[in-house]
């Protein structure tokens, strides 16, 4: 990422203000789980990321659920049940979000539905735990995002790194059509969602995304 804060005139850094912080962080988990063979291919994508950035909650609730449905059917068993939750957490933080009923969008149905056993415990995670917009920002999106590129990353799939630097120019292309949809359209403020079922423990490091 520091290539593109030079393209864009910035100071030299990792973390560019013309970018939206969490596509600069999927940017930098691609390039540190991509394997030296394949990082030079990343770097064609640094321009692409320019001017890409919102604070609209609903940009970072998209990326993170491009993340999570793209790395939930591949993923080992010990990461599936984080992402499933993680399809249903972002599903519901976009409906609320947008002032509509809470569902699954076709991407979203296909992955859950390769893992049917974590989908289960998934949609049994908690009853009645707030997702608070602000700590899903600060917390779980990210966490999101690490767990999906690491999951990939580590995933028995022929190319990993295939994978992942689709994972990115598909998230790009996601911001870049979204951004020209609702740049100009204002975010309707979110009350924390609510889970139905019953309670179970949530993933390790997870609760701090609650709140």
């Amino acid at each position: 990422m520091e290539l593109v804060s030079y393209l864009a005139g910035e100071r030299w850094s990792d973390h560019p203000e013309c970018t939206h912080p969490l596509l600069a962080e999927l940017a930098r988990d691609v390039n540190d789980f991509t394997s030296d063979a394949g990082r030079s291919e990343l770097g064609r994508l640094a321009p692409s990321v320019i001017g890409l950035t919102s604070d609209d909650l609903r940009l970072d609730a998209r990326i993170a659920l491009r993340a999570a449905t793209t790395a939930l059917p591949v993923a080992a068993v010990g990461r599936q049940h984080a992402l499933a939750v993680a399809v249903l957490a972002c599903e519901r933080m976009l409906a609320d979000l947008e002032g509509r009923p809470a569902g699954l969008e076709p991407a979203s149905q296909q992955a859950l539905a390769a893992v049917p056993e974590a989908q289960r415990w998934a949609r049994g995670f908690t009853r009645e735990v707030p997702i608070a917009p602000k700590g899903f920002r600060r917390h779980a999106a990210p966490n999101i995002v690490r767990c999906a590129t690491r999951g990939i990353a580590q995933a028995c799939i022929p190319d990993p790194d295939l994978m992942l630097r689709g994972l990115l120019t598909a998230t790009i292309a996601d911001c870049q059509a979204w951004l020209r949809q609702h740049t100009e359209e204002p975010a309707v403020d979110a009350a924390p969602a609510e889970w139905e079922g019953s309670a179970v423990p949530a993933p390790r490091g997870w609760e701090r995304g609650w709140s």
